[in-house]
């Protein structure tokens, strides 16, 4: 075995993406632990050798064997230095190219068997060729380089001094930046022809590229446009204006958006368009009418929350308490929006839900977002939808129109500075649709988390992400909301509130807030419980608490004018001066009908101010022939009295009833209250039950309502509202209800003590309903006719 091919072994440092060429100097960072422990290894031995290869990809922070090249470079360190406690700088010097033959694995490093590959001596006229012209184009290439380290003169010098063709090829390639794959090709390289030759193409490359690159920056230079030269001039004038002292205020105002428009958080295709919007607006002159409308467009882009988002406060029982502080009761509602809260806590980018809360007015549907907002600890926006019949007051309008501005939807994202506030779209049942748009076909696109994150506003014509926005809208009805528009959104029903529930919304609520605004304390006035209760029962009639409200105000206000007029603050006011100072009372507290003739039954609806009772009243027609029906009712309402008769005529065998009645005599229903449009499936029990109390001449009882849908056949089926009815007919002191029975899941909606005063009887067919309110009513057995 020579000299040369003696084995030896030596730890191995492995570089990420460069080689290092024997006779080079090289200066390393070393940070990887493995790479500290090979350099301390060999800093520890006399020679202070060490292996220097490259990886193979430069991605792998812990290479192993299969990694890396098998020829690399045997050098020495030079210098060392200790920055930082986890880096090591070295300097290296290539002594000779080695054949790694084995990789051995130590306790923090690696160790490479390695023998002597000798370098090429082969020579030719070709070599000799290949040297002049590497020499010629490597001068040229470091005079365009213009290296700060050293001249182009000094590098020309070393170039000519090189006597090696080799070390000359290793020397131009440390120069040129090249990848780390060719130049492991040039290190791996067998012969001083091929090394040259694969030095001359890059080099070619390299000066060719320059070339072209100096000769279009010449052309470009050159070629001046009068738009440049006029920004030259501009920008000359600029600077004469600031050392006169000065200052143009269009300027002016265009710095003053571009330094907004420089610390503004922008999506980078905003920032493009805006940057772009900007460039025009600088070459625009001031009394153009397109300067003011880019200008205002700039600064809505620059204000709006593009980026910027509020931290949740995900305190749950923080978020509990100032829910119950804000409302009482509503619990359903409650825990809606605290598992919302719990979802955020454990996903943050968790899809905010479309709620909308459907219920009376007045029962706190519009504070409740409020209530939600500081729950979350975000920003509040309200934005009311009555009346809107223009698609563009949501989207926008173009800015090809004079005056146009951004739809209500960015203006409040504007005003509410964050991308992720609580908006409110109040009164969304009545949107409006004409001749300029169908605002709740926008609303569909706004409304849905996989459409809105890239909302484009007319007037903005740029996408902006409304997913983060918690939306919460508001309606009194479902009936004239779209299907589409419906399907997007989470509904909750906020139902009515009973006589101890608003008692407990005024003492927490209403009261306090009305002293505060009249100026007087809680020590200064006391409204005892039966004048609080009077004034529920007898001055308001509402499923909300509104006029509760307002009864209050009157009588904060009765109170305030005494104390102006001098007299002491100390007032405890009793029942009977509720009268004096509320004048008569509107609503009798017992209203329902103490006795009712036969024809008469007392039914259970629903209106969009909450429950309500209704009286059905019918009577024969003596040689009539048709029936007449009165009260301004709806068809669906028209349609289950004809029902009612059917069912009434087709079992009048049944009911102890003489079909004569129903050839001689005419049929007339009404219900009061004409006035008011009724319709509804939820009277054909109370129908049913008019018609049979008719017929048979058997009173019904005047202390129990009902409601429920019937059909031909006499099942009673399920309606809604059963909570806001219930509540009717308390309020009129009627403690007795017929409802169908699949509606006796609904009564977990009633407050407790309600359900223990009510009492429920739970039907399935007519049958069962006339026999809870025809006192002596009996189905008779039909007997099947026999063949003579």
């Amino acid at each position: 075995m020579t000299e040369m091919e003696k084995i030896r072994t030596l730890p191995l440092l492995a570089l990420k993406n460069s080689v290092l060429f024997p006779g080079l100097l090289m200066p390393l960072s070393v940070g990887r632990p493995a790479s500290i422990s090979a350099v301390e290894a060999a800093i520890a031995t006399e020679d202070k050798e060490i292996i220097v290869v490259a990886q193979r990809d430069a991605l792998t922070d812990s290479p192993g064997a299969a990694d890396l090249f098998t020829i690399g470079t045997r050098a020495v360190i030079r210098k060392v230095a200790r920055p930082k406690e986890d880096h090591i700088d070295v300097l290296v010097f290539g002594l000779e190219r080695v054949v790694i033959v084995k990789i051995d694995e130590v306790a923090s490093h690696m160790m490479a068997r390695v023998h002597a590959l000798p370098a090429p001596d082969d020579s030719s006229r070709e070599i000799e060729a290949l040297t002049l012209s590497i020499i010629e184009m490597g001068t040229k290439f470091v005079g365009m380089m213009q290296t700060p380290q050293s001249s182009p003169h000094e590098l020309a010098r070393l170039f000519t001094s090189q006597e090696d063709p080799l070390r000359l090829a290793y020397m131009v390639a440390s120069l040129m930046n090249l990848e780390a794959v060719k130049e492991q090709s040039l290190l791996e390289s067998p012969s001083r022809l091929e090394a040259l030759r694969l030095i001359h193409g890059w080099l070619s490359h390299e000066v060719e590229v320059f070339e072209l690159r100096n000769k279009i920056t010449e052309e470009a230079r050159g070629e001046m446009s009068r738009e440049q030269r006029e920004y030259v001039l501009r920008q000359q004038k600029k600077a004469i204006e600031q050392e006169l002292g000065e200052k143009n205020p269009d300027q002016a105002e265009v710095e003053t958006l571009r330094e907004k428009l420089a610390a503004a958080d922008l999506p980078e295709d905003v920032r493009k368009e805006a940057e772009r919007e900007l460039g025009r607006l600088e070459k625009l002159p001031p009394a153009q009418p397109e300067h003011s409308v880019i200008r205002t467009w700039l600064e809505y882009v620059i204000e709006l929350p593009w980026n910027k988002r509020s931290d949740d406060q995900l305190d749950l029982p923080r978020a509990r308490q100032v829910l119950d502080e804000d409302h009482f009761g509503i619990t359903k509602v409650k825990e809606r929006i605290l598992e919302h809260l719990a979802v955020l806590k454990l996903n943050p980018e968790a899809k905010a839900p479309i709620l909308c809360f459907v219920g009376a007015p007045g029962v706190g549907k519009t504070s409740l977002g409020q209530s939600i907002a500081r729950a979350l600890g975000r920003k509040f926006e309200r934005m009311s939808l009555g009346g809107l019949h223009d698609e563009a007051e949501l989207r926008g309008h173009r800015r090809t129109y004079i005056g146009a501005l951004p739809g209500r939807l960015i203006q409040a994202m504007r005003r509410a500075g964050f991308a992720n506030p609580v908006l409110m779209l109040d009164e969304v049942d009545k949107l409006g649709r004409d001749f300029r748009g169908d605002p709740a076909a926008a609303l569909l696109e706004i409304l849905d988390p996989e459409q809105n994150k890239s909302f484009r506003d007319n007037y903005l014509d740029l996408p902006f992400d409304l997913s983060k926005v918690m939306f919460v809208t508001t309606a009194n009805t479902l009936d004239s909301i779209p299907a589409p528009l419906l399907d997007r959104m989470e509904i909750l029903h906020l139902s009515g509130y009973s006589e101890e529930e608003k008692a407990q919304i005024a003492r927490r609520y209403l009261i306090p807030r009305q002293l505060k605004q009249t100026g007087l304390t809680e020590e200064q006035v006391q409204i005892t419980e039966p004048a609080l209760k009077k004034v529920i029962s007898a001055y308001t009639r509402e499923a909300g608490v509104r006029r509760l409200e307002q009864a209050i105000g009157r009588v904060t206000r009765k109170i305030a004018l005494r104390v102006a007029e001098g007299a002491t603050p100390l007032f405890e006011i009793k029942a009977e001066e509720i009268s004096e100072m509320l004048g008569p009372e509107p609503f009798s507290p017992e209203q329902g009908r103490r006795e009712l003739p036969a024809g008469v039954a007392t039914g259970l609806a629903w209106t969009e101010s909450g429950g309500d009772v209704l009286y059905i009243e019918a009577t024969l027609l003596p040689n009539g022939k048709e029936m007449t029906i009165t009260g301004q009712l709806g068809e669906v309402m028209q349609e289950s009295a004809k029902t009612a008769r059917s069912y009434v005529w087709s079992h009048a065998a049944e009911l102890g009833i003489d079909p004569a009645q129903f050839l001689n005599s005419g049929l007339h229903i009404h219900v009061p209250a004409g006035a008011i449009p009724k319709d509804g499936p939820s009277a054909g029990v109370t129908m049913t039950t008019a018609l049979a109390s008719l017929y048979s001449g058997k009173p019904a009882r005047s202390d129990t309502a009902m409601t429920g849908e019937v059909t031909l056949t006499g099942l009673v089926l399920p309606i809604g509202g059963i909570k806001e009815k219930v509540l009717a007919a308390r309020r009129i002191g009627i403690k007795r209800v017929i409802m169908p029975r699949a509606n006796q899941k609904d009564l977990s909606d009633l407050p407790e003590e309600v359900r223990k005063e009510m009492e429920f009887v739970f039907a399935d067919r007519v049958d069962d309903v006339l026999k809870a309110i025809l006192p002596g009513f009996v189905m008779l057995p039909i007997v099947p006719a026999r063949a003579a």
